[in-house]
């Protein structure tokens, strides 16, 4: 026997062992069970063998998920998910760490919580962190691209049935002359800038700024709906490939909060709804969870600056001393944060800019009228300033469109504006000695008779929501659209390059001129041949076909140089002084609007789509199936 070999085991009888000697072995034995049953724990990636022995306890779904993949870094370059998806970022190239991106993943985490039933059920089937987890770089939606496109009244850029006929017509040589333009201007900043926010054109290299936050490739995601609308397909795919492989949002510096969603994420929404490409879509959303923290406020107001490091918020320096939030900037969120809540799923976007709607509906106004600044801590107006132009304009936009957007369901929008319209009509609009009709700006009773050429988008606003003005209003609206536009057209036409200033006065005997040379610049801006386009749709009217014509020639004769388009510095001057900054708004907005008013209007039907305030298509919200375009 083996015992019979082991020093001091000795057999007390032939059939067993001491006493002593029993209880030392029985101790032995009891230690090796104990150390082999514990290992089962201790060890790493034991889950399932505990699985075999634990019976299953209730857990919050999604928080095993955010456990895992918090344990595996991310590849090199790939950016976390944005909310709601079921994985919490590690720090990495994409997502620094920092107490912005540290805020974040709070938030997600407290997201994860309230999870439904449907949730718990595949977290049940699936065993939590596998069924939860999404593929790599997705972001989990409900959108159903196919359906919407079914959904559209027209084909995305028309039914075009008689272009065989066009080349022959005249207006078909103008729509090439406006694409020979945008391709020239593409091409000057993909040779000289590329990944650059702006072209220089005349030194020939790139301008950042310091608007963005650190974001680079402003003019690229500004241009890519109108290279995919002007079929510049090997443009576009240049534009779509730089977002894919060189758009990063690991950035840390402070950025406008309105430059940004109108820009930004208004470019990267209407390339998603025109192409479907996932990366359009989840960059928008990744982007605009980055700007959340700008609404951290007493009243939810959003301050204009938000800082990507820190997560903190600011107001502008300028704007009353740093204590006012600007009517223009927090008032023209609501188009692209609703469409971030369709795309997302995630319900906070469209609760952020609800919540302003609420307390702009809820604050007394002086004679209906909405100042420009508001205190984001107290909800109070801090200054009777009212502006159709600067500060002010695209608030007014919004409403109308938030309205067309809704597929005329959003009765607040629609009650509001035409509430506002009626009181800058009432206070605002004058008609000069000469006969031009023009909105004045407003000083707590004391109007400044001078209109900036911001405020010239208004002919066309007003123009796009005549038809559901009550019915004895719709043709007056019409008019004044008409009026408005005229006067914009005279600024224009009153200058030596058929140009429009910044700031025209309508004072001293002088109409629809600047007078002062610190107004007199031009800088590429679009408000005028906005108004042309959307005249043009509702009118035919060869007059603004003809406005545009005019205004395309002059952008060449004045505004082209060898490297791209520049801004000049003096519209009086027929020896033009170039800015040389070839602006992003430029082929975002000026280019495009100038196409569409040489096409045919059911090329982006304004059935199916609204323009945001940079001239970014959002689709209409048709909750119907019938749709005939079918994309």
């Amino acid at each position: 026997m083996l015992v019979r070999k082991v020093p001091g085991f000795v057999p007390a009888s032939p059939g067993g062992l001491r006493l002593p000697q029993k209880f030392v072995f029985l101790l032995f034995l009891s230690g090796l069970v104990t150390l082999c049953f514990g290992a089962l724990f201790l060890l790493p990636n034991s889950s399932r063998l505990k699985r075999l022995f634990l019976a299953p306890r209730t857990q919050q779904p999604g928080l095993e998920a955010v456990a895992q993949v918090a344990s595996h870094p991310r590849a090199r370059g790939q950016e976390s998910p944005p909310n709601p998806a079921p994985a919490a970022p590690a720090p990495g190239k994409d997502d620094p760490g920092s107490q912005a991106s540290s805020r974040r993943r709070k938030g997600w985490l407290r997201r994860t919580h309230p999870t439904g039933p449907r949730e718990e059920a595949t977290a049940a089937r699936g065993g939590g962190a596998t069924a939860l987890r999404p593929q790599e770089g997705s972001v989990p939606s409900g959108f159903d691209f196919k359906a919407f496109r079914s959904r559209l009244r027209h084909p995305v850029l028309g039914t075009r049935t008689d272009r065989s006929k066009e080349p022959q017509s005249l207006v078909h040589t103008q729509r090439e002359k406006i694409k020979e333009m945008m391709q020239f201007a593409w091409q000057s900043y993909k040779r000289y800038a590329m990944g650059k926010n702006e072209l220089r054109p005349l030194t020939r290299d790139g301008y950042e700024g310091n608007m963005f936050g650190g974001l680079s490739g402003a003019t690229v995601i500004d241009s890519l709906d109108t290279l995919y609308l002007m079929e510049l397909k090997e443009e576009f795919q240049e534009a779509k490939a730089w977002v894919e492989e060189s758009f990063h949002l690991n950035v840390s510096g402070e950025a406008s909060l309105f430059e940004v969603n109108i820009r930004y994420i208004g470019g990267l929404l209407s390339a998603f709804y025109l192409t479907g490409e996932e990366v359009f879509r989840i960059k928008a959303i990744k982007l605009g969870e980055k700007l959340l923290p700008a609404f951290d406020t007493p009243t939810g107001i959003p301050k204009g600056v938000v800082n990507f490091k820190s997560g903190s918020n600011r107001s502008w320096g300028w704007a009353m001393a740093g204590s006012s939030s600007i009517l223009a900037e927090f008032g023209s969120l609501h188009l692209e944060f609703l469409h971030l809540t369709q795309l997302s799923g995630n319900q906070v976007f469209a609760e952020k800019v609800r919540n302003i709607r609420k307390v702009l509906r809820e604050i007394d106004k002086p004679f209906g009228l909405y100042p420009n600044f508001l205190s984001p801590v107290s909800g109070n107006w801090m200054q009777h300033h009212v502006s159709v132009g600067g500060l002010g304009d695209s608030f007014y936009e919004y409403l109308i469109k938030s309205w067309l957007m809704s597929a005329k369901t959003d009765m607040e929008a629609k009650d509001m504006y035409y509430e506002a319209l009626e009181a800058i009509e009432t206070h605002l609009v004058n008609v000069s000695p000469g006969g031009l009709t023009y909105i004045a700006e407003w000083r707590g009773g004391i109007l400044d008779h001078k209109m900036g050429h911001l405020a010239c988008f208004s002919g066309g606003m007003i123009a796009l929501g005549a038809e559901d003005a009550k019915e004895e209003k719709r043709a007056h609206y019409r008019e004044l659209a008409a009026q408005i536009t005229k006067t914009c057209h005279e600024s224009y036409a009153r200058s030596d390059t058929k140009l429009g200033p910044e700031a025209f006065w309508f004072n001293s005997g002088r109409e629809a001129v600047a007078t002062q040379t610190s107004e007199s610049y031009y800088i590429l801006r679009p408000e005028v041949v906005e108004s042309y386009m959307y005249l043009w749709r509702q009118t035919h009217d060869p007059l603004y076909r003809g406005g545009g014509w005019e205004f395309l020639q002059a952008l060449e004769k004045y505004c082209r140089t060898e490297a791209g388009f520049s801004g000049i510095q003096d519209v009086y001057s027929k020896v033009p002084n170039h800015d040389n900054r070839q602006q992003t708004f430029f082929l975002a907005e000026t280019l495009k609007y100038l196409y569409l008013l040489f096409s045919e209007d059911d090329m982006l039907s304004l059935e199916d789509w609204v323009f945001n305030t940079e001239a970014h298509p959002l689709p209409v919200n048709h909750s119907d199936s019938s749709g005939r375009g079918g994309g």
